[in-house]
């Protein structure tokens, strides 16, 4: 083993480990590792730079853009009266028209969005239908996954598994040679949530209206403000009664009139009621500090509000969501979205004390009680997702036709214009905001730059592997250990450690440091190169057996109210039919020797 390669193999190491651990972001890590290759002089400048400018990376912003101008165009509501309409109320039927549905979406667009999509519409269909969310939120998460080996552009994992084959010299896929392979999956998938999967599926519901209701009632009290009590004439912010005392003002009853459009300003007058959440004891301290009296008779019942201005309704952060890691009361909730925080639901857990001080995770659940008014106007900040169906303006809605048109244009310059499939996406991306599908804005808004950067930094390390000779060295030793067995076994190795390795890291990631691996091992068995790399592209989807394992498990984790073990138990026994299913396919649909 030479130096070079030793220092390559450290450098893969510290990756993994810093990739499981999540001590820092994806992009973070990645940009360490472009870095280090630097430093080390593994590659030359112009190489550590140049996965910034690659056609992979210009093809992955472009298609979160195009995948933008679909989603705010509402495309997803009719998605969704199309999936209630040929299902009805059946399980089993809700399953499969979902995962196709999805599966289908994702193979035009990236996985995240099609979750992201399709996730208000699979809720609202879930209490229309009285199916548990728990048994619909999974299959929707692992259909995107499998659709993504549709197409060329399902995945960054896809376009970037195509430009790592043509960077060395070799040929590379078409926009639908993924495809036969990707329906044996897709199908598969399908197959066995129909008749394995949801029955291993949990029966839980995410906090809704009902479970709202019984929090409310539990924590729920009515305090009337005293003339010479130090409320009376402060206003709601003035009064503290959230940072000092944890208590949150749901109305106010003044004059036997209901206020639930509550800000920050609204004052506090003397003889008000006020309807407030929080524990006993945090009550007693207000009521003796502030001159409080605690009503003993309701004025008004929970099932009363004015749904108009008290509406409950749940949400979760958006994919790209700028607020994860920052607390309610940093971000000042109610006053920037006029809706209170009732409970955040996180990994199986409710959480509903000191909620200002909580920093929002990415799959939480927060349920929200406000005016239906402003609902428009949270989904519309792309920070969090409101979990229903939102109305799309009619001038936005006049646009669907043109968006899903580009859709199809971007394929068809591909298909039979011979356009490189970058170029293609950019036209569509631009063509996205000429129309007005989406503004500029909107369209920086829709790029997951975590996967940009995650994608442009670790480029360069798939070159040192290749430059080092360590792609060769590992090859070498995979042929070592299962070579001997044949080279279907070698395929089957080249699977496994692609599905391994996507367990800790994102699939792109995967796709840098085992595509080069599986180039090396096919050249050297004298094998079907596009046969390996596509046992690569299929195991590193396999990211069923954790919700971290990939952005849209993450994304159904807390509507759905799952518990961590939950995909496990269903993705497990999934992992293992798809593994069977594509070494016996895979060789029949790309022969191993061309």
């Amino acid at each position: 083993m030479t130096t070079q390669i030793a220092i390559t193999l450290g450098i893969i190491v510290g990756a993994l480990v810093l990739f499981g651990t999540e001590k820092l972001r994806v992009d973070v890590v990645a940009l360490l590792v472009l870095l280090t290759v630097a430093l080390t002089g593994l590659i030359g400048p112009e190489e550590v730079f140049a996965g910034f400018s690659n056609p992979a990376v210009i093809t992955v912003w472009a298609v979160y853009i195009v995948s933008g101008g679909l989603f705010k165009t509402g495309v997803a509501d009719i998605l969704g009266k199309f999936i209630l309409r040929l299902s009805g109320e059946s399980e089993m039927r809700l399953i499969v028209v979902i995962m196709l549905t999805c599966g289908i979406i994702s193979a035009f667009m990236n996985n995240v969005g099609a979750t992201a999509m399709l996730l208000p519409a699979v809720v609202s269909i879930s209490r229309q239908t009285k199916v548990p969310v728990s048994k619909l939120l999974i299959p929707l998460s692992f259909s995107s996954l499998l659709g993504g080996k549709l197409t060329l552009i399902g995945t960054p994992a896809n376009i970037l598994a195509t430009s790592i084959v043509a960077e060395n010299g070799l040929p590379t896929f078409g926009f639908f040679d993924f495809t036969p392979i990707g329906l044996v999956v897709f199908g598969t998938g399908i197959l066995y949530m129909m008749f394995i999967g949801r029955h291993l599926l949990p029966v839980r519901q995410a906090p809704g209206e009902e479970q709202a209701t019984q929090i409310l009632r539990k924590y729920i009290s009515e305090v009337r403000v005293l003339p010479n009590g130090r409320l009376a004439g402060q206003t709601l912010f003035e009064s503290r009664l959230g940072a000092d005392y944890d208590l949150t003002v749901i109305a106010i009853i003044r004059d036997e009139l209901e206020i639930t459009s509550l800000d920050r300003d609204m004052c506090i007058q003397p003889d008000d009621i006020l309807l407030v959440e929080g524990k006993v004891e945090n009550l007693m301290r207000a009521r003796d500090n502030l001159g409080l009296a605690i009503e003993t008779e309701p004025h008004i019942q929970l099932d009363e509000l004015d749904d108009e201005g008290a509406y409950i309704v749940e949400a979760t952060l958006a994919p790209r969501s700028s607020m994860v890691g920052r607390s309610l009361r940093s971000i000042q909730f109610r006053d920037r979205y006029g809706y209170n925080v009732l409970a955040i639901y996180r990994q199986g857990e409710v959480i509903t004390q000191r909620l200002q001080s909580v920093d929002l995770q990415f799959g939480d659940a927060l349920l929200l009680q406000g005016p239906r008014r402003r609902l428009t106007g949270l989904n519309a900040k792309n920070d969090f997702m409101v979990l229903e169906p939102v109305t799309i303006s009619p001038r936005r809605q006049r646009k669907m036709p043109i968006s899903i048109g580009l859709m199809i244009l971007v394929v068809g310059l591909v298909l039979f214009a011979g356009f490189n499939i970058a170029t293609a996406m950019v036209i569509g991306a631009v063509a996205m905001v000429l129309t007005g599908c989406l503004t500029m804005d909107e369209a920086y808004q829709s790029i997951d730059w975590r996967t940009v950067f995650l994608v442009a930094g670790m480029l360069p390390l798939g070159t040192a592997m290749e430059a080092t000779g360590t792609a060769s060295y590992l090859a070498d030793l995979l042929l070592g250990a299962v070579g001997g067995l044949g080279p279907v076994a070698a395929l089957g190795g080249i699977y496994l450690l692609a599905a391994l390795i996507t367990q800790p890291m994102s699939n792109a990631a995967a796709m840098v440091l085992v595509v080069p691996i599986a180039l090396d091992t096919a050249l050297g068995l004298g094998a079907n190169h596009l046969t390996f790399t596509l046992a690569v592209v299929i195991g590193a989807a396999t990211s069923f057996l954790t919700p971290v394992g990939h952005k849209a498990n993450v994304l159904v984790f807390g509507p759905g109210g799952y518990k961590f073990f939950d995909y496990a138990r269903v993705g497990a026994p999934l992992t293992v039919f798809l593994f069977i299913v594509t070494m016996i396919a895979l060789p029949i649909l790309y022969p191993l020797f061309p």
